[in-house]
């Protein structure tokens, strides 16, 4: 069943198309096919934004590509313009959940698509079910004029960020900032705040970053999480992570804020 469009759609518009060989994004000069695939073998079609004068739709190539080159999603996302990240992380984990719900986990019987959102229902149960999105925190935790940042053994060579944690069922964002900075290096926080978020597909996470002030406890670096960390003063900063994520901001909206003695 195909989905209801917005009024606001304008079908007519060219297209841009984030197309899909597995976890790869096919990119041509760094930028996503448009009129020249209009006429690809594509499968499993879907509309899914709107935006710089262009239907983004999502597809998967039947066969080898005719021109370009297969990039992974997160060098994909780097490379793309600012404006375009949104719609393909969107596209990314609207994928993933047709992908992986084609059929009911209750009584295995093949789930019908809603005509009116993306989530889908099984016509012999009843249940319903909706594209996954996972909470997690990020935090910077600040004292005085420095910052304290850790790294991942996932990390690339040299990069250091803010801390990070999924939330647990039952468990509010302020309850997973104390408890993962806890866990994560045992020290203790107070005074958050809020700053931002981003939705990040990897594979489909919802990112909440927080700033928190030093309330006590000396780093202990929890053993197969975090490989280093350390406080740094913020005109000394190591590698942090890279432009397009929340946590270079996060950074960034810190270092800013301790330059000017204000509240976060």
């Amino acid at each position: 069943m195909p989905l209801e469009l917005p009024e606001h759609f304008n079908l007519s518009l060219p297209r841009r198309w984030c197309l899909f060989d597995g976890p790869r994004v096919l990119l041509i000069n760094d930028q996503l096919p448009t009129a020249e695939a209009d006429d690809w073998p594509l499968a499993n079609r879907q509309l899914v934004d709107q935006q710089g004068g262009h239907n983004l739709y999502s597809a998967d190539l039947i066969g080898p590509a005719p021109v370009g080159e297969w990039t992974p999603l997160r060098a994909a996302l780097t490379a793309l313009p600012p404006e375009q990240t949104a719609g393909v992380a969107r596209a990314a984990q609207l994928r993933q959940f047709q992908h992986t719900h084609r059929y009911c986990g209750h009584c295995a019987s093949p789930l019908t698509q809603h005509a009116h959102d993306q989530g889908k229902r099984c016509p012999s149960c009843g249940q319903l079910y909706y594209p996954r999105l996972s909470p997690a925190m990020m935090v910077a935790v600040y004292r005085g004029e420095e910052i304290l940042l850790a790294r991942s053994p996932h990390f690339m060579p040299g990069v250091y960020s803010a801390l990070a944690g999924f939330v647990e069922p039952g468990e509010t964002l302020e309850e997973c900032v104390h408890r993962e900075t806890r866990e994560e290096v045992g020290v203790e926080v107070r005074n958050l705040r809020y700053v931002r978020s981003q939705s990040w597909p990897f594979p489909h996470s919802l990112m909440l970053a927080f700033t928190a002030e030093y309330a006590g406890g000396d780093i202990r670096p929890q053993p197969g999480e975090i490989e280093d960390a350390g406080w740094y003063h913020i005109d000394a900063l190591p590698l942090i992570p890279a432009q397009l994520s929340v946590a270079y901001h996060l950074i960034r909206h810190t270092v800013d804020w301790l330059r000017q003695g204000k509240p976060a």
